[in-house]
C-alpha cells in the first residue's frame, strides 16, 4: 500500500508570501498567496504548494488533476526496467563446475529479466571438433530449462556456436 503524496491546494496554503511559478514554468515571483489564488482562478486552475519548506514556499499555477497524472505517469516510465542482453562466453574443453558456474550465472541473469547470449568460442584445433561446444552447449540450455528458454537452435558462426536463451515470464 503506497502512500500518495498529499499537496496543499487552493486555500489549504498556509504562507502568506509565496513564490508562484506559471502553468508554463515562467516564475511570476514572490506575492500574497491571496493575490496568487486570485491569478488561478482567473485561469480556471489551481494553486499547488510544490515545495513547502522553501522561503517562501514555491506553488505551481496548474490543473492538479492532471499534473498528479502527469507525475504518476513519469514515475511508472522511471521505474519500468529495460532487459539487457547478457554474454556468456566459454571454450569447448570447460570443466563441469565451472560450467555450472556459468549456468549459475544465467540463471541469475534471467531470474532479473535480461536476455542470456550463451557462446562457445572454438581456438586452434578444437575446432575439428565443433560437437564438443555444441554439446557444452546443450548441457547449460538443460540446466537452464526452467528458467528461460531457447529462442532457436544453437547457430554455428565461423569460430563457434551460440545460443540466445530468453526469460520465461513467472505467472503471479
Amino acid at each position: 500500500m503506497s502512500k500518495k503524496p498529499s499537496y496543499r491546494i487552493n486555500e489549504r496554503i498556509r504562507a502568506s508570501q509565496v513564490r508562484v511559478i506559471a502553468e508554463d514554468g515562467q516564475q511570476l515571483g514572490v506575492m500574497g498567496t491571496v493575490e496568487a489564488l486570485k491569478s488561478a482562478r482567473e485561469k480556471e486552475l489551481d494553486l499547488v504548494e510544490v515545495a513547502p519548506f522553501a522561503q517562501p514556499p514555491v506553488v505551481r499555477i496548474v490543473n492538479y488533476k492532471r499534473w498528479l497524472f502527469e507525475r504518476e505517469k513519469q514515475k511508472g516510465e522511471a521505474s519500468e526496467k529495460r532487459s539487457e542482453l547478457k554474454e556468456l562466453r566459454f571454450r569447448p574443453n570447460i570443466g563441469e563446475n565451472d560450467l555450472r558456474l556459468r549456468a549459475r550465472r544465467a540463471e541469475d541473469f534471467l531470474q532479473a529479466g535480461d536476455k542470456v547470449k550463451l557462446t562457445v568460442v572454438f581456438r586452434g584445433r578444437e575446432a575439428a571438433h565443433p560437437e564438443l561446444g555444441l554439446e557444452k552447449i546443450r548441457l547449460i540450455t538443460d540446466m537452464l530449462k526452467e528458467f528461460g528458454k531457447m529462442e532457436k537452435e544453437p547457430a554455428r558462426f565461423d569460430r563457434g556456436y551460440e545460443v540466445m536463451i530468453l526469460p520465461i515470464k513467472k505467472s503471479a
